[in-house]
């Protein structure tokens, strides 16, 4: 192998090296740029329903030493 082809391996070796290191790069800031955007997504079903309405709840299990009878309210942050 003479010295431009060793040359010209280096030059795409490091020029690999490079892009994958900037792509590399690029994808971690794009992950924690997207961390930290509020992923909030709401029960097609839900969409009608206002912070603050009382929702009715169906418990099949009858607990006889629970004397709560509490309404449900939903708070949407």
């Amino acid at each position: 192998m003479n010295d431009f082809t060793a040359f010209v391996y280096l030059a795409f070796l490091v020029g690999i090296l490079g892009a994958t290191f900037a792509f590399m790069w690029k994808m971690t800031t794009s992950t924690l740029k997207e961390m930290d955007k509020p992923n909030i997504n709401i029960h097609p079903e839900m969409k009608d329903v206002r912070s603050g309405e009382s929702l009715l709840v169906f418990k099949s299990k009858k607990d006889e030493n629970d004397g709560d009878d509490e309404e449900i309210i939903i708070v949407r942050k």
